[in-house]
């Protein structure tokens, strides 16, 4: 036990050495002021789109873009909703950006009925979006009814994609 006093005693006279009160021979040097610079823009990286444009929009909505519905329907589905919040998230981050809410039908139906449906289809994308939050001035509405198939087939298959309302960003 006597050995490991001795070694405990020496240490600590070691440290306490160590913490002198002598003023070191020569001072550090003086603290500069940091000079910052605004960085400067680099080249834009290839393939990335500028934030706000209907390019980044697509890029940020990865398909969300878009809403479907069912034969003679226009009601947001919890599907719809979830793209929905996409679409506002981005319009509330992108405070410039603006968007036209596209309505769409199937070929079905008459041209007058299917330009009515295509509105209501627009119309209750563009209120709920406006019930998250978005500014409706921000939002336009239009409908090309069964003038613009996303999917020329006659068939069931055909008719669900051209059931819809697409956002499309202003530039």
């Amino acid at each position: 036990m006597h050995k490991y006093a001795i070694a405990l005693t020496a240490a600590g006279a070691l440290a306490l050495g160590a913490c002198s009160r002598n003023a070191p021979e020569e001072l550090p040097p003086a603290p500069q002021m940091p000079t910052t610079t605004a960085p400067t823009p680099g080249p834009a990286t290839p393939g990335a789109a500028q934030p706000g444009t209907q390019a980044h929009f697509m890029q940020m909505m990865s398909g969300r873009d878009t809403i479907y519905f069912d034969t003679d329907r226009y009601n947001i589905d919890s599907q719809d909703q979830v793209a929905l919040q996409a679409q506002a998230q981005y319009m509330m981050q992108y405070a410039t950006a603006r968007a036209t809410i596209e309505g769409h039908a199937d070929e079905r139906g008459t041209r007058e009925y299917n330009l009515a449906l295509g509105e209501r289809r627009a119309n209750a994308a563009l209120n709920y979006l406006v019930s998250l939050g978005v500014p409706a001035n921000r939002l336009t509405t239009v409908s090309y009814g069964k003038e613009r198939p996303k999917s020329m087939g006659a068939n069931e298959s055909a008719w669900a994609q051209n059931r819809r309302a697409v956002t499309v960003v202003l530039n």
